[in-house]
């Protein structure tokens, strides 16, 4: 009978060796677990504070972008307001030379002609550096439309 007390204490002290290692291991292993999901939870925050730094970044610049386009919405409303006024100041001249020119003689009739054929080839020439410019930012618009990213299958 002693030999299996004996037998028994040891399979005791055993099983309680065994169990304190078991558990000791789970602890080591739980550690690990812990620092990995530490780690990797670092590295999703550090990755999102990129993310974040990103669309913060776009997003500063976008404002930039629309706070200079009302700016500039308003500059050009401005000079539309200043433009109206002339076209208005440029009629009513018009409207004075059509009543001096009933009334002039063959020789300023000739000179107002000569003046008027200047100013609209002036006009013209205006008229045709604005298109070729507006022909220029028009095709400008279309490569950077065409050039930006364009992601999911929006309509």
């Amino acid at each position: 009978m002693l030999h299996r007390t004996k037998a028994l204490i040891l399979l005791a002290l055993f099983a309680l060796v065994f169990s304190a290692g078991w558990a000791a291991n789970g602890w080591r292993l739980g550690q690990d677990i812990a620092q990995i999901q530490l780690t990797h939870t670092q590295e999703l925050a550090a990755r999102d504070a990129g993310t974040f730094a990103v669309a913060q970044a776009i997003d500063t610049n976008y404002q930039g972008a629309l706070n200079a386009s009302i700016q500039e919405q308003a500059r050009l409303a401005g000079a539309a307001a200043v433009a109206t006024r002339n076209v208005g100041r440029l009629r009513e001249q018009l409207s004075e030379a059509d009543r001096r020119i009933a009334t002039a003689s063959a020789a300023a009739v000739r000179d107002y002609a000569a003046t008027a054929n200047q100013l609209l080839g002036q006009c013209s020439q205006r008229y045709t550096e604005l298109a070729a410019k507006a022909d220029g930012h028009a095709l400008d618009a279309r490569v950077c439309r065409a050039a930006w990213p364009v992601s999911g299958g929006g309509p």
